[in-house]
């Protein structure tokens, strides 16, 4: 035990118990110099307790934030305090930083003030703890936050953004989602020779950056990464990067290529973090994140945060990747299947319109066709066959191929869908579905039409008002029951005759016929086409919509 010799030496129990302990123990005068130190102080200090005594606080640790203003107030008002220091002593250490817990009390003889006494006690262990905690709770708030954020469709593209968007300025100032492409993508082409080669699929920037991240490319467009930069090593270690660039060299190696290097540093770019984008164990892509002045350097707290979170869109995002692919794939095999509409005879103008479904990957048997028969007029037709799979497109060619073989027998509606319904009927598996065949004369004015559980036609008047013609439905073909009933109705010159599935009018949880008067308010642009018609028709359609939409329409245009 060292003391100073002009103040009270201490002996007996009380300096074994001073040496003994584990605290720190120390006192100071009303300068606050050391005046006394116990064995455990010096050696959490790293400097001989001799070597205390007559010095400041600040000579002794340096490195230490040891609030002198709560000390000074012990001894202003004789109020014990305690109080938390941190930093580094002259004691070597590994730690980041360490903790020290004080109480202070202050010291008087004789009604004068001669100082203070302070015992200390590391708490570096807990405050670490503490501070992992805090990391995880923090960690646990990103996550439930963009839970609710980032995957709300299964458009891949749309994903990437929100997790962009998520991204600023919550981790970053600038944030980029990169992918690889698909080796047969459509626009693929080779990386230059030692690049790797990723599709930005979105950037999102502080609104007071976007204008300037501009200059680095749009969504879509192909970045080429030099070899050895950030984003190269990331994708080849599966581990995050973080370049904390101080100099144009190190920040020339970082980026895509040594020619960014004076946009980013006219933004004030110093420190960046990429983050591998994986799941299901492939790569996708990466998320890269970059901060410019003024804000603190990416930290692996930071690096550990971002791989959380990324980790976690991943599988919405790889859900929306491969959704995108597949149902690519899947609407180019529908469009194969379903085979051109025949001809109309010169005075009918036809269009058709088809939308997928938005929410599947799978594709519907919905289906149009046209035919001219003979005696100068035109069936026109529309269908669904039931359920959404590869056997329902295959299946919809089938009820085509039908009705193409019957429209030449020259049938009234309801008689080609007796015939469809027995031949369907006969065949083992068959998919049922709803048809309406129509045969439109456009030189008499009228039509005939008839149902087998399909919705009514819509006729658009020239004015741009829409009707629904009646009709009393039958049984969806492939039930074997046959009934069907043909009708008919006036279709005058201009007029246009609007055959639709289901997917345009029908509502989640909604009456079919509050569906269908919706339909009937609807005012269309008029004296259109019937391009124009079926556009905005679509246009007024719920996107994405919930299950495929196909249109036919047909405008009487009468020899004059």
């Amino acid at each position: 035990m060292v003391a100073d010799s002009h103040w009270p030496q201490l002996g007996g129990p009380l300096r074994l118990i001073l040496e003994g302990t584990p605290a720190g123990v120390g006192v100071l005068d009303t300068e606050l110099r050391y005046r006394y130190v116990n064995p455990a102080l010096a050696r959490m200090n790293g400097v001989p307790a001799a070597d205390h005594l007559g010095r400041a606080i600040a000579e002794v640790v340096p490195g230490i934030d040891a609030r002198e203003d709560v000390l000074r107030a012990v001894l202003a008002d004789g109020r014990p305090r305690e109080v938390t220091s941190s930093g580094h002593t002259r004691q070597p250490s590994t730690l980041r930083r360490r903790y020290w817990h004080g109480a202070y009390h202050r010291l008087r003889e004789g009604g004068r003030t001669m100082g203070l006494v302070g015992i200390v006690l590391e708490v570096t262990a807990s405050r670490e703890q503490q501070h992992e905690l805090e990391q995880v709770r923090n960690r646990l708030a990103l996550l439930n936050a963009a839970a609710t954020r980032i995957g709300t469709t299964l458009d891949m593209d749309t994903t990437c953004g929100e997790l962009a968007d998520f991204l600023v300025p919550t981790l970053a100032e600038i944030a980029t989602v990169e992918v690889l492409p698909y080796h047969d993508a459509p626009d693929a082409r080779p990386a230059l020779r030692g690049h790797v080669r990723l599709r930005r699929a979105a950037m999102a920037a502080l609104p007071e950056l976007r204008e300037r991240t501009s200059a680095f490319g749009t969504p879509g467009e192909y970045v080429d990464y030099q070899p050895g930069s950030a984003v190269p090593r990331c994708l080849a270690t599966g581990r995050p990067v973080i370049e904390n660039v101080p100099d144009d060299d190190a920040l020339r190696r970082a980026a895509p290529n040594a020619g960014r290097v004076p946009e980013y540093r006219a933004l004030g770019i110093h420190s960046a973090l990429v983050v591998p984008l994986a799941a299901r164990g492939h790569q996708i892509g990466t998320v890269s994140m970059t901060r410019v002045d003024g804000s603190p350097a990416f930290t692996g707290d930071d690096a550990a945060a971002a791989q959380d979170l990324v980790r976690r869109a991943a599988i919405s995002l790889d859900n929306a990747r491969r959704y995108t692919r597949e149902h690519s794939i899947a609407l180019g095999l529908q469009r194969a299947l379903l085979a051109d509409p025949g001809e109309p005879h010169p005075d009918l103008e036809v269009a058709f319109r088809y939308r997928p479904a938005g929410t599947s990957a799978l594709v519907g048997g919905d289906w149009y066709e046209t035919a001219a028969l003979p005696d100068g007029r035109t069936l026109l037709a529309i269908g669904d066959v039931m359920g959404h799979s590869l056997e329902a497109a295959v299946e919809m060619t089938h009820y085509q191929a039908m009705l193409r073989v019957l429209a030449g027998q020259q049938l009234p509606p309801e008689q080609i869908l007796e015939q469809m319904d027995t031949l369907l009927g006969r065949a083992k598996d068959a998919r049922p579905a709803t048809c309406m065949v129509v045969t439109a004369d456009p030189g008499g004015g009228s039509c005939q039409y008839a149902s087998a559980g399909h919705l009514p036609p819509a006729v658009v008047r020239p004015d741009g008002r829409t009707v629904l013609l009646p009709v009393r439905p039958g049984p969806p073909l492939g039930t074997g029951l046959g009934g069907y009933r043909t009708h008919t109705a006036e279709l005058p010159a201009d007029h246009t005759l609007v055959l639709y599935t289901d997917g345009l009018v029908e509502r989640r949880g909604e009456d079919i016929d509050v569906s269908l008067r919706r339909l009937t308010r609807l005012r269309l642009p008029p004296y259109a086409g019937c391009d124009q018609l079926l556009d905005a028709l679509l246009g007024l359609a719920p996107a994405p919509a919930e299950d495929d939409i196909a249109l036919l329409a047909a405008t009487a245009r009468p020899y004059r």
